[in-house]
Order: C-alpha cells, then structure tokens, then sequence
C-alpha cells in the first residue's frame, strides 16, 4: 500500500499517515522549572491530538458502528477482500468516518489518496485521475480518493469526478455529517452506496477512553486517574461524539497538576473546566435544523407539551433564529389546529411580536407560553385538508369565469352583458340567510372545509348546520312600508 506524500512548509517530505517532529535534546542544565509538567507527547515531539494518536488501524480494533462493519457484514467483507466500491459515510460529528477511511486505507491494496473538500479544486481532482489512470495502466493498482467534508465540493467538482468514478478509475469515499441527499450530486450519489454511521452510545465511549488512558501514544505515561463523577459527567458531555470526548480529556489532562504521587487526578470539576460550555450538535441550515423542528412540530401535534418544550429548547440554546420558531408555530397553529382554537394564531403572533421587541434571552419564555399552548389545544387539520383541496382543483381543473349572478355591475355594458343578474342580497332574507350558489358549474356542490368535532370547531359545526336548516326555509322579508 502506497501513500500520497506532499512537501511542508520547510521543503521537506511529509507521510501523510504520521507527522513527527524530531525533538532536541538539551542538557539538564538548560531544563526550565516548566519543562518538568511538559505533556510526554510534546516532549516526544508528537504533536497530534490525542485522538490521531490513538486512532485504530484495524477494523478489530475499530470501535461503535456493528450495524455496517460487525462480522460478515457486506462492507466489512468488501474492505477484506478489497473490493471496496465508492461510498459516502454519512454520520454525526466524532463517529469515526475518517478512521474508518484511514483503515480502509490500511487494509486494501489500493492507493488512497486523502483530500479536503475545502481545499481542493478541479485542477488538483485532474491531475490525480491522470496518475490514477497511469497507475492502473501501469501496475493494475486501483486508487482510493478520500474527501473529508465532502458536502463543502461545489457542482463543478462533483461534475469533474463523477465519469471517473462510473468507469473505476477512481474509487471515491466521501465523508459528510450532512445528508447526502441534499448535498451530493444526485448522479454521484447513485454511484456510491451511503453507509450511515450512528452516534457513539455510552459502551462505545467508555472503551475508546479506556483505550486512550492506558495506550502508550494516549496518556498511560501522563497517570491520569478519572474520578466516576468525571468519568460519567464526560461520557454525557461527549453526546456521541468520540473526538470531541478525547479532545476535552487531554485539555483537563494537561491542565491538572501532577500530586505528591506524581498522578493527574481529573475531577468533574476538573473536566469541567476543560468543556466550559456544552456545544450542541446543530446546524441552523443543515441536517439538525430540519430533524428537530420536525420534532418539534409533531410533538405539538401529538398534544405532548413535555416533548414539545424539550425540542424547542434544543433549538433555542443551540443558536436557532427565534423568528424562525415563531414563524413554523403560526404555521402550526392553522395547519394542526385551526379554528378549533381561533385564539391560537393571535397568541403564536403575540411571542412573534415579544421576541421581536424583547430579544433573546428573554423572547424564550413567550415562544415556550406558544408551544405549550399549542400543544394543549384541540387539534383540527380541516383548514389544511380544505385549503390543500382548493389547491389541487385549482390545479386540475379549467380556471371558471365568476358566476354572473356574483359579478358586480359598476357600468351600462356590464348590467347589458347580465352581470349581478339573479344575484339575492342576503340581508333581504329571513336571518340574513339565503340559498345561492357561489362556485362555478363544474364544482358545484364540492365541500371544502369540514370542520371537525373538537374544540370551538364543534361550535362552528353545529351553526354550519344549523344554518343549512335556516336557508333552505328562509323567506323574503317584507319590503318596508
């Protein structure tokens, strides 16, 4: 197996797999009082995080992700027998995609080129096709491309790969943590086959940090000791993420002062110190934007006020524009509820206008008194079933000229070509009720809304019948004396 190698900034030749930094020995006498607390990794020279230092090379020592790499899998076969086809590895931030890719690299024969979406341009992707194809040509090696991110390649890129990839030329792995089916070329994406990675549960976390504090290249010779409390208040902070577990545990690591026995205690408070903040997984444009505030909106239709609050505060601490949630709840307000509780839609604008005037963080409540209430109203879809219906006659049928007996009649040519004709004036009826029809001929009799039995929309539906009652007994008044 061969590697691409590119030169450093200083002229020199870097492996792509490892990058080490000779250290220089000085004699004991230049040592500063500092030198003493020097994490061992630096003093060696190694200065990759520690998640590269440990990262697995084997798919036995990969950890998380059964459902796709697990025993006789179809993938974990391919990889064996190098006949991995091109992928997408699409998952969360921290559930090993890369190191998958690197073991990819490690275990077939093929030629693996790593490359950043960020950085690369189409020239860069011709001239690795060129090598790609002279290789073949010349030793029958196949060429693995990896592109890290491979959501940020613009459609020219994508385009400039995709014949190559249909023909073998190249073999394509991309890495992604948005969906592949709104960011990847769609005939791209039918040339690849998507391997959806999941979040890292708890056992899986719990074994990559027990890997990191006795590896050698990890923190054995740092003598961490993790405190349960620690221990437990990490594996949650990491929600799933390894990477980001590892990258908080060697901050606290070289923060914390050795004791009188030389071992690096690490205390909750310790890690926390190192985390300062939660960062919560969420993109305001991209794949968690979309699968939270779908949550969120089923919850509300589910009437769980609980479920509704949970994910209005994810969004909310995560960054979301407030405005935003205050625009998909009015929407929610007429589509799931409706007139079965008409002061809905006033009370969802009212915390539009509050989180407007007030601002964050104090909008928040207004939008959690909105989901609430929303939750706990009657539900009805009548409006949205009729308005959906509206659209699809529109749509399906001839646009009809107005009935001339709605017409007005504001001129001499206009009541001479029968505009308003026939027309009755609703006010000179008995409860101001009166049988007419108003759609035109070829929908004639269509109901629209039906409103259903919950809610103020049980009130409406029994005047709607009421009313049909009335108007087919309603009679003339008598002209005024």
């Amino acid at each position: 197996m061969r590697f691409t190698k590119w030169a450093d900034s200083t002229g020199g030749i870097c492996d792509n797999t490892r990058f080490h930094v000779a250290s220089m020995e000085l004699p004991p006498s230049s040592l500063s009082l500092f030198d003493a607390e020097t994490p061992p990794s630096v003093q060696s020279g190694d200065y990759r995080p520690l998640a590269a230092r440990i990262r697995p090379q084997t798919l036995d020592d990969f950890v998380g992700q059964e459902h796709v790499l697990g025993p006789g899998t179809p993938l974990r076969r391919a990889i064996e027998q190098d006949t991995v086809p091109s992928l997408i590895l699409w998952g969360p931030p921290g559930s090993g995609k890369t190191t998958l890719a690197w073991i990819i690299a490690q275990t077939t024969r093929s030629h693996f080129v790593p490359l950043s979406a960020v950085s690369s341009g189409v020239a860069q992707l011709r001239s690795i096709v060129e090598e790609a194809i002279a290789r073949r040509q010349r030793t029958r090696q196949r060429t693995i491309v990896f592109v890290d991110e491979i959501h940020r390649w613009n459609k020219s890129q994508q385009d400039a790969v995709l014949p190559y990839v249909e023909d073998g030329t190249i073999v394509l792995i991309g890495a992604t943590t948005e969906n592949p089916s709104f960011e990847v070329n769609a005939a791209l994406l039918s040339r690849s086959q998507v391997v959806v990675l999941r979040a890292l549960e708890r056992v899986h976390l719990q074994r990559i940090l027990d890997r990191a504090l006795c590896h050698q290249e990890g923190l054995a010779t740092f003598n961490v000791v993790l405190t349960d409390e620690a221990c437990a208040y990490l594996l949650t902070f990491a929600n799933g993420d390894a990477r980001r577990m590892l990258n908080t545990l060697e901050l606290a690591a070289h923060t914390t002062l050795p004791n009188a026995e030389g071992k690096r205690v690490l205390d909750r408070a310790a890690i926390e110190h190192a985390t300062q903040k939660r960062w919560l997984h969420y993109d305001r444009a991209g794949e968690e934007h979309y699968t939270i505030i779908s949550a969120l909106h089923k919850s509300i239709r589910d009437s769980d006020p609980d479920g509704s609050l949970y994910w209005l505060g994810r969004m909310l601490e995560a960054g979301e524009d407030p405005l935003y949630i205050a625009r998909r709840l009015i929407r929610i307000a007429t589509e799931d509820i409706g007139l079965a509780d008409p002061h809905a839609l006033p009370l969802c604008v009212a915390a539009q206008q509050a989180v407007h005037f007030v601002g964050m963080p104090e909008g928040n409540l207004a939008l959690a008194e909105a989901v609430v209430y929303l939750a706990l109203a009657p539900k009805s879809n009548a409006l949205y079933t009729a308005y959906t219906a509206v659209q699809q006659d529109i749509e399906q049928t001839m646009n009809q000229p107005v009935p001339l007996h709605l017409r007005n009649a504001p001129t001499p040519l206009t009541k001479q070509l029968g505009y308003g004709t026939g027309y009755q004036y609703a006010h000179d009826y008995e409860n101001a009720l009166v049988e007419q029809e108003h759609l035109p001929p070829p929908l004639q009799g269509r109901r629209y809304w039906c409103p259903s039995d919950r809610g103020f929309e049980a009130e409406l539906r029994k005047r709607m019948e009421e009313w049909e009652k009335l108007r087919r007994q309603s009679r003339p008044l008598s002209p005024p004396p």
